[in-house]
């Protein structure tokens, strides 16, 4: 199962975020922080999946943009991986080459509607 869904720049800064479980907002933050902080300090060699704490970090590098799920110990992390990339390439054709601005205003209109 899904736990949350993030979209962060190389910065460090949330671009978006999904929860599909209840968290309170203070405790977001710190686990933005700290999920952020392990996924931006991996290098290129090392796996795109993470133990970290109850449940595992499945991440992809875009350009400037890392796409972060956190799923649960009885998900498959190749489908979450795959999962990432269908996302970005939906993006993709409805923005025509999708960039961290394009994320920022539609998250805007989402929220707007």
């Amino acid at each position: 199962m899904i736990k949350f869904f993030l979209m962060v720049n190389k910065q460090g800064q949330t671009r978006l975020s999904r929860y599909y479980e209840h968290v309170e907002i203070h405790k977001r933050t710190v686990l933005e922080a700290e999920v952020i902080k392990n996924c931006l300090s991996r290098s290129k060699d090392e796996c795109s999946f993470v133990e970290y704490k109850d449940f595992k970090l499945v991440y992809r590098q875009y350009a400037a943009l890392f796409i972060v799920v956190g799923i649960d110990q009885t998900e498959n992390e190749m489908a979450v991986y795959e999962l990432i990339h269908n996302f970005v390439e939906v993006l993709d054709k409805y923005f025509s080459r999708v960039s961290e601005l394009d994320v920022s205003f539609s998250v805007l209109e989402i929220h707007l509607l």
